[in-house]
């Protein structure tokens, strides 16, 4: 896809995600939609996968931290091919595949279960280390929000990553500056958050989330370094 077309499908991504918040009734509307661009950029640009074979093991893996953020998941995997779009409608209701939180048992492009914040990475972390002792070719990528930095488990993460250069690791940022109490720099200041990753051996990449050329090339950035870990910083709305 080129950018325009890749626009297109963002915006369909978010209509869809406000069309299944409204018929849930419920649901996190704020990060779905601000992390549509990235979720696009990956799943028609970046990932290596295949619809046809979801558990394929040379795919690349996708892990979701902050799990409530899951209707731009599940509507972009239905974008992709992975469901039906009328499956959609279906989100938090009894018997659905689509989760409040996305689960593997359910649907099987999902890599990770959430709950509590601050999990992800180091889910993504184990399994990055994991590969690399088995020697497997793929990626693992990490979505996370800047509120669960927070949390002491996402820096023992960073910390386990740096110091054992996990290079097919790409961590994605949603720095938005809204946790769910207020602003981040008011609830616990995170700044200067690039030093400190790179002070933990990350080579960081700080880019808007909302641009498409930036996104694709802070990704083939990533791809590209072979000694440390990367976190794509993305300022989004």
């Amino acid at each position: 896809m080129d950018t325009t077309q890749l626009e297109k499908t963002a915006n369909a991504i978010r209509q869809d995600i406000i069309r299944m918040l409204l018929e849930a009734k419920s649901g996190h509307s704020a990060g779905p939609l601000g992390m549509a661009d990235i979720f696009t950029a990956l799943y028609f640009h970046v990932l290596a996968h295949d619809p046809k074979h979801p558990e394929d093991p040379n795919r690349d893996r996708l892990f979701l931290s902050n799990g409530h953020i899951c209707p731009v998941w599940y509507a972009t995997l239905a974008h992709a091919g992975y469901l039906p779009r009328v499956e959609l409608k279906t989100l938090r209701k009894m018997g659905s595949r689509l989760q409040g939180h996305p689960h593997k048992k359910s649907l099987p492009p999902i890599e990770n279960p959430s709950g509590p914040l601050g999990q992800g990475l180091s889910q993504a972390v184990g399994y990055t280390y994991a590969a690399r002792m088995d020697a497997k070719p793929f990626t693992v990528y990490c979505l996370l929000s800047d509120g669960e930095q927070d949390e002491g488990q996402t820096w023992e993460a960073v910390m386990f990553a740096g110091k054992h250069r996990l290079a097919n690791l790409t961590a994605i940022m949603d720095r938005n500056n809204i946790q769910i109490d207020g602003n981040t720099e008011d609830i616990m200041p995170l700044e200067p958050l690039r030093a400190k990753y790179e002070a933990f051996n990350w080579h960081v990449i700080e880019i808007d989330g909302h641009n498409f050329p930036q996104i694709i090339a802070a990704c083939d950035t990533a791809k590209a370094i072979v000694e440390k870990p990367v976190l794509i910083l993305a300022h989004t709305i």
